[in-house]
């Protein structure tokens, strides 16, 4: 028996740097916290601010709006300058958003507050993913991205009820105050354990449009939109439809699907570096399922939470999967510009979905949101299964091999990805 095959010189798994993941994923937890938080407290800071709670509501669409116009702009302008010393200054201009909306009395400087931090919520999102696949080997990149992305999960999950509850034992100011002080530690916290990357000289940047019209991205940027559109138009009236189905609990309902999304990005952390295209299409299908089922048995509540539980696992894992993919065929050195389109497209694929959801609303009530739903779905599984030569490999590219060891035969333990396919230069 060969030393290979004992073990003896098989290549030892090299290990995720977990500080600095967390750190990220602790950003994106932020982030995702300071967009959303406005939404659960629309009674108490109307009074505050003299203003509707449906205009406190527009604090909500102004920083999906500046992120939606900021990503791709800012991104481009920075993205010749080192990475960390960016991804710092996001989180910095997040913490005085922040920070002047716990003290703002004045609606316009608190709205224009809520653009900020959604300008800097949208650059974030454009490095986010790129930077944990910089700072990993190209076969545990989408390990890396999974546990990034996971803040998002626990954001949804777990800290808007938090914050929401925050603010009603001390103030919705306080809970904002809070999101502050955890984005300027986040500052430190990143400056000591994340590592520095340089920015891209200019001589050696893809153009944005290069970029755009790169094999393999469009479809990634197709499934990001339709998933949205099919999700957003069945979760911005979950709350009418669980009524519909005899189940007026929404708060549980979200509980449950928040917490099922958590399995889901456990799942997929176990699986994307070894099934990332079956994985995905597993998510889309269960999902393309379980709307299927709410249009026939809605009126169960049983039925309902099964359902819930179902598309909370598969969609839990489904953004990790195709934010994976996409770094995959962008390579880590463009990720940045090509996330910051994923990240236009994803909010468009929110505010379209959430119009579908509202003309299915209005024209057929709750029954017709799950039909309204199913056809993007239907389209982006439909993507992900004809896609598979540029998009969605069976393999995800990068597994060690003897020719990726080093002299002696043993890998090379440090955190440069191999080059992506289309990629005519070293990622960094």
């Amino acid at each position: 028996m060969s030393t290979v095959s004992r073990g003896v010189g098989s290549v030892p798994p090299v290990r995720l740097p977990w500080p600095g993941l967390l750190a990220l994923s602790a950003a994106a937890f932020t982030a995702v916290m300071t967009e959303l938080l406005p939404a659960g407290l629309l009674p108490a800071i109307a009074p505050d601010l003299g203003v509707s709670e449906s205009r406190v509501g527009y604090l909500v669409t102004g920083y999906a709006a500046a992120s939606f116009g900021a990503a791709v702009p800012l991104t481009a302008a920075l993205r010749g300058l080192p990475r960390r010393p960016v991804l710092m200054g996001a989180l910095l201009g997040l913490a005085c958003a922040d920070a002047l909306v716990a003290v703002s009395s004045s609606y316009a400087l608190t709205f224009a507050a809520r653009l900020l931090a959604g300008a800097m919520g949208g650059t974030l999102w454009a490095m986010l993913a790129g930077y944990a696949a910089r700072m990993v080997p190209a076969e545990r990149r989408g390990r890396a991205i999974a546990v990034v992305l996971a803040g998002i999960t626990l954001a949804l999950a777990l800290g808007v009820p938090a914050g929401s509850a925050l603010a009603g034992a001390v103030g919705w100011r306080a809970a904002f105050a809070v999101l502050a002080v955890l984005a300027l530690l986040l500052v430190v916290l990143v400056r000591w354990r994340v590592p520095g990357f340089p920015g891209e000289a200019r001589h050696a940047r893809v153009p944005l449009l290069r970029v755009a019209v790169r094999p393999g991205i469009r479809p990634v940027l197709a499934v990001t939109l339709f998933l949205l559109l099919g999700h957003q138009a069945m979760y911005t009236y979950v709350a009418p439809f669980a009524a519909h189905a005899g189940f007026a609990r929404t708060g549980v309902l979200l509980a449950v699907f928040g917490s099922a999304t958590v399995a889901g990005i456990w799942l997929t952390g176990v699986l994307i570096d070894r099934r990332p295209r079956g994985t995905l299409l597993a998510a889309l299908g269960v999902f393309a399922a379980v709307l299927l089922v709410l249009g026939m048995a809605a009126g169960r509540p049983a039925v309902l939470i099964g359902a819930v539980v179902l598309w909370g696992v598969a969609f839990g894992g489904a953004p990790t999967l195709i934010q994976t993919a996409l770094v995959d065929v962008s390579g880590p050195a463009d990720a940045d510009v090509a996330t910051s389109l994923q990240t236009t497209v994803y909010n468009a694929g929110i505010a379209a979905g959430s119009l579908l959801g509202g003309l299915a609303l209005d024209g057929g009530g709750p029954a017709a949101l799950p039909w309204a739903a199913l056809p993007p779905v239907a389209v982006a599984l439909t993507t992900v299964a004809l896609a598979h030569r540029h998009a969605f490999p069976a393999v995800r590219t990068g597994a060690p091999s003897v020719a990726s060891r080093g002299p002696g035969g043993s890998a090379d333990r440090g955190v440069r990805a191999e080059p992506c396919p289309g990629e005519g230069r070293a990622p960094w």
